[in-house]
């Protein structure tokens, strides 16, 4: 979820070839092309194996390594996501970004030098540990915001990464440029910048404490937890705070952390973690790559000249920012639910514009222009809503006990279906063309319409209110049939605080 000062622009462009596109998680980790960097890199991986063997690559062969090098990424952020438990555990939040945060310092260095030292293998490796930290970073940022946010300010906070993240996508456009580092010479440096972001995370969390739930209810240190909430909140009084996590803890005294097995079998909490699953896959499968992976052949289509592009590509990148920035703004008034499945709903109805307007832009010219109105709304659908929204509720429909299990399951489909949507798209291009986003128009829509019949809205509700929410829920499940019409449901699909008749128990 770049998220904040985590993998921001940490990574390489999608190639223009049929070959997968670069790996995204929440809005994009990976920079998109302003020079031709991906042009750049290939010729140096060419170059470096002539030297090494007499003849240079084979196109088949070449385009195999660059998508190596590519995809590589989103397999070190599925390890990273796999770290998540261990790590938040053993070290903490803060402590697991500092120590995260020296990864990418040494990636860097191999990016950076890879030409120098003539080794592509380098820019392999820089590009997996940058993944590893990316992987780490995406699911501990919203944890550690999650937990140190007022109820309040949980949302909001919560969609910062997301910003951040499309922040720094549009830096790295902008240094992508070819007035800028955009030429043959420069992208090793272009790769190593990645460095710059994460010194400053390593410099500034130091000047934060730990998260106030993990010192209290993991640590049972409530000296160091009120401190931190005094740091974090700005006032004296932080008693109420302080009760609310002492409660649940004492709810959650008689359980260990769980493990992520012990997480998938755990029927009490089958529908938060099912939800955390079908909106952590419904982000990447939404089709977001691809539609990064066709933006380019968009653009020409409607006559924008190539040796323009790459600024038209910027302009993508502002409209990532103001998205972000709207969902960020919106969020604790409009609640986590509507934006969500408007993001979504939004991303559906464009993915189908996109295959109307690519079947009858040879008849109707005029619908190129369509298609250039959908994919910026398929853009600013992702970053307003399904972009972060699902990091921050992993965050809040699980309680202490299970919160960095399910971050390792939602970390873990997020970026393995990312992976599998950058090597199945280009197929899918080829086998089906214009009717390939179909298929993400029926994801997007079934992610919707998920979130609308199952989901709670959580705004403005502590994490032992969210967790009686669903435990309502598994209330009405287990009840006979003939009870289910004396029971008073809100629109949401869950209890309203009262008793069940003839029942003789009554609901949180």
């Amino acid at each position: 979820m770049g998220e904040t000062s985590q993998p921001a622009g940490a990574g390489l462009p999608s190639s223009p070839s049929p070959s997968p596109p670069s790996p995204r998680s929440a809005c994009s980790l990976a920079p998109r092309p302003g020079g031709d960097i991906t042009g750049y890199i290939k010729a140096f991986y060419n170059a470096t194996w002539s030297q090494r063997y007499g003849h240079g690559l084979a196109p088949g062969p070449l385009t195999l390594l660059y998508a190596l090098t590519v995809s590589i990424f989103a397999l070190g952020g599925l390890v990273g996501s796999l770290l998540v438990g261990v790590l938040v555990e053993q070290y903490g939040r803060n402590g697991a970004l500092s120590r995260s945060a020296l990864l990418v310092l040494l990636a860097g260095g191999f990016m950076g030098f890879s030409r120098e030292l003539g080794s592509p293998e380098m820019v392999i490796i820089g590009r997996s540990i940058t993944g590893l930290h990316s992987g780490i970073c995406l699911s501990v940022v919203p944890l550690y915001l999650g937990e140190i946010a007022p109820k309040n300010l949980r949302g909001f906070l919560g969609l910062m990464p997301t910003l951040f993240i499309c922040l720094g996508v549009f830096c790295a456009q902008v240094l992508g440029l070819p007035e800028l580092l955009g030429k043959d010479r420069f992208w090793p440096l272009f790769l190593s910048m990645v460095v710059v972001p994460a010194s400053l995370q390593l410099l500034l969390l130091h000047c934060f404490p730990e998260s106030p739930r993990y010192l209290l209810i993991e640590r049972n240190d409530i000296c160091g937890a009120t401190r931190a909430l005094h740091r974090f909140l700005g006032t004296p009084d932080v008693q109420d705070v302080i009760e609310e996590m002492k409660e649940e803890r004492r709810s959650l005294s008689s359980m260990e952390m769980v493990s992520v097995w012990q997480l998938l079998r755990d029927r009490s909490v089958r529908w938060q973690t099912l939800s955390v699953a079908v909106v952590n896959a419904g982000m990447q499968l939404s089709g977001i790559d691809a539609i990064w992976f066709y933006t380019n052949t968009i653009f020409e289509n409607v006559g924008i000249p190539v040796s323009q592009i790459p600024y038209t590509t910027m302009g993508t990148g502002a409209i990532e920012i103001i998205a972000g920035l709207i969902g960020c703004l919106t969020i604790e008034r409009v609640g986590r639910r509507p934006l969500i499945i408007t993001g979504f709903c939004a991303m559906g109805v464009c993915s189908a514009g996109i295959t109307v307007s690519l079947l009858l832009q040879a008849a109707l010219p005029w619908m190129r222009y369509v298609s250039v109105a959908c994919v910026v709304g398929i853009i600013a659908g992702f970053c307003m809503g399904p972009a972060g929204v699902p990091f921050l509720m992993t965050a809040e429909l699980f309680t202490q006990s299970h919160r960095p299990a399910a971050y390792i399951v939602g970390g873990s489909l997020n970026w393995l279906c990312n992976f599998t949507v950058g090597f199945i798209f280009p197929f899918l291009q080829m086998s089906a063309g214009a009717f390939c986003y179909l298929v993400f128009c029926g994801v997007c829509l079934l992610v919707a319409l998920y979130v609308y019949l199952i989901i709670p809205e959580t705004k403005n509700k502590t994490f032992m209110e969210i967790s009686h929410i669903f435990a309502a829920r598994r209330s009405v499940l287990s009840v006979p049939a003939h009870l289910i019409g004396m029971m008073k449901l809100d629109g949401y699909g869950t209890l309203e605080s009262s008793s069940l008749e003839g029942s003789g128990s009554s609901l949180p």
